[in-house]
């Protein structure tokens, strides 16, 4: 016999009946009945309930065995009887009647329990992650995770993907976020760098003449954490495609998203292919966002015109207008009927993200006529509410907000009060996965802190005009062959069509102030291997992380991750970020500078 188990404890039936096995695993919870002791035995796959009489050597024992303490036991399996059947378990028609026992790792006592699905500070669940690894709910969000891996990877290699590992110790590139620096004992006062993403390097391998890669690829990124995003690290399936257009991607990846959602999505409706096509433009207009969650039916319009009308007065509106800025209109169905504090709330809420409010109207039916009730709609003429009911496709009992400020901050405020008034209305089905290309992102922004002209998005993107016609045209006007994949509000993924042609990535940098030495520098390997005959080509990078936290149904991201940092990108299981000591310090030539106080 196996010196540790002859079955799993997932695997016992009935049909085992009067056969001695063997388990091992951890104690998950014990019910003393005074002459029979009950425990439940838990491994990796499963639960098992052993007995054990009082009159038994090994009694003692285990009664005094804590919790979460590995054991292994020997025994026969015997049928339960009718009335204490676990129909909740697949082992539950039996129980292992235990003759011999070993313990072989005890517990000590336990500072957050596993029994149960407690919500315990976060802090103590990730100094002691190993305890929380073993509840069942963390159990199987990372068992969900590696079948994702596991599927993602084979649909990969099956469409014609091979699996390439780029490096990790590289240079530093402006990708958008700031880079870990690991400095070089063999290169005193130099650094490498982690790599933000592979992106330089995935499109160098197109470049070598492979035709279609991808990898499940760790990326560093010394940013601060948050619910969907990891400070530090996280993975992504990173592609890159040769000889493609925009179309190819979506054909080539729609399919393994649909199969995949499908697949682990526990029954959840999933968007047919092809997956809605939206630009930019149209997504912050309609939704206020580029990560719109379509599972919401409420659509934002623009109503500056009706604002400017001689017949509406609402000078606060008005003004802003008239400074250049745009009014935001968000529908809110069958909702008139509620109570003053239901609108007054979204006004306070408002004001709490930073506008300067969230006005709003009623629309009820007088003498057969729609008009308008609340604070400021003595500001409309009848006339302007009916322009007004016809642009929002509003009706008798349905209300409106109102969002007015400069077009992206009126864009930010409207977006968030949509997907609220999704919430609050109950809108938003949760049992379905609703995706979207968001397409035809702009190339450049204009940065209003730094007042210059940057990248809005990829540098390295394909424009969506001519090498020849670059010059003519405005920068903030010209698109870029950009894409983001988003599902229920969340960005899956970012890609792109890659600008290949060494003259027009000059051209491209110089607008943000790059000189031609400069993108030299910068970009030195890039540039060299795009001068040595490059195809078109493009690629994304869906994030794995957010991937399986839609999937599990969960919202933190640090609930599907092994092994996570805290928000404040603090490794409280292992001690890091830590002080190296002074050997290490000399050997690479680093001073470390304390912080004024």
């Amino acid at each position: 016999m196996h010196k540790y188990r002859t079955h799993t404890c997932s695997e016992i039936t009935k049909s085992h009946s009067g056969k001695t096995v063997k388990l091992s695993g951890w104690i998950h919870r014990k019910r003393d009945h005074g002459n029979l002791l009950f425990f439940d035995l838990r491994d990796h796959f499963g639960l098992t309930q052993c007995v054990i009489e009082n009159n038994n050597k090994f009694f003692k024992e285990i009664e005094k065995t804590k919790p979460e303490s590995v054991v292994c036991v020997l025994g026969e399996v015997v049928k339960r009887s009718s009335e204490t059947i676990n129909k909740e378990l697949f082992t539950g028609e039996i129980e292992i009647k235990v003759s011999s026992l070993e313990v072989l790792s005890e517990s000590k006592d336990l500072p957050m329990p596993v029994f149960g699905e407690q919500d315990y500070p976060e802090e103590t669940r990730l100094k002691y992650r190993f305890l929380d690894l073993r509840r069942n709910e963390m159990h199987e969000n990372i068992v969900l995770r590696s079948k994702v891996i596991s599927f993602i990877r084979n649909k990969m290699i099956s469409n014609g993907f091979l699996e390439f590992q780029t490096p990790i110790l590289t240079a530093s590139s402006p990708e958008g976020a700031r880079d870990f620096l690991v400095p070089s004992r063999m290169h005193p006062g130099k650094f490498y760098a982690l790599p933000q993403a592979p992106q330089q390097f995935k499109q160098m391998v197109m470049i070598s003449g492979f035709d279609k890669y991808f990898q499940i690829a760790p990326c560093f990124r010394d940013e601060d954490g948050r619910a969907d995003r990891s400070p530090g690290e996280h993975y992504q399936l990173d592609i890159e495609m040769s000889f493609v257009e925009q179309e190819d991607i979506f054909k080539a990846l729609e399919p393994i998203f649909f199969e995949l959602f499908k697949e682990f999505g526990k029954g959840k409706n999933v968007s047919k292919t092809p997956f809605k096509r939206i630009t930019y433009k149209t997504s912050m207009l309609k939704y206020g966002t580029d990560k719109p969650d379509l599972r919401n039916p409420i659509e934002i319009f623009d109503v500056t015109e009706i604002i400017k009308r001689e017949d509406v007065k609402l000078d606060i509106f008005k003004k802003q207008v008239e400074k250049g800025g745009v009014v935001r209109a968000i529908p809110a169905q069958n909702s008139a009927s509620k109570p003053r504090s239901f609108f007054d709330g979204f006004n306070n809420w408002a004001k709490e993200e930073g506008a300067k409010g969230l006005g709003y109207i009623l629309l009820e039916k007088n003498n057969k006529k729609l008009v308008g009730k609340g604070p400021i709609s003595k500001f409309f003429s009848d006339e302007a509410i009916i322009e007004l009911a016809k642009v929002c496709k509003l009706k008798e009992n349905d209300a409106v907000f109102f969002s007015s400020d400069k077009e992206k901050e009126a864009a930010r405020i409207a977006g968030l009060a949509r997907q609220k008034l999704g919430q609050a209305l109950n809108l938003i089905k949760d049992e379905k996965f609703e995706f979207c290309w968001i397409t035809d992102y702009p190339m450049y922004q204009y940065d209003e802190k730094e007042k210059k002209i940057d990248f809005s998005h990829n540098p390295f993107s394909m424009p969506q005009v001519s090498l020849n016609d670059f010059d003519k045209a405005d920068p903030l006007s010209i698109l870029a062959y950009q894409y983001d994949l988003v599902c229920n509000g969340y960005e899956l993924s970012s890609g792109a069509i890659r600008n290949h042609l060494p003259e027009f990535m000059y051209k491209v940098f110089s607008k943000v102030g790059y000189s031609k030495d400069d993108v030299n520098n910068k970009f030195e390997g890039m540039i060299k291997a795009l001068s040595y005959g490059a195809p078109p080509h493009g690629g994304m990078a869906p994030g794995i992380d957010r991937i399986v936290m839609l999937l599990a149904g969960k919202s933190n991201i640090r609930e599907v991750t092994l092994f996570p940092m805290n928000q404040n990108a603090q490794d409280l299981l292992m001690g890091a970020p830590a002080k190296p000591n002074k050997s290490q310090l000399k050997e690479l030539g680093i001073k470390v500078l304390e912080k004024d106080k």
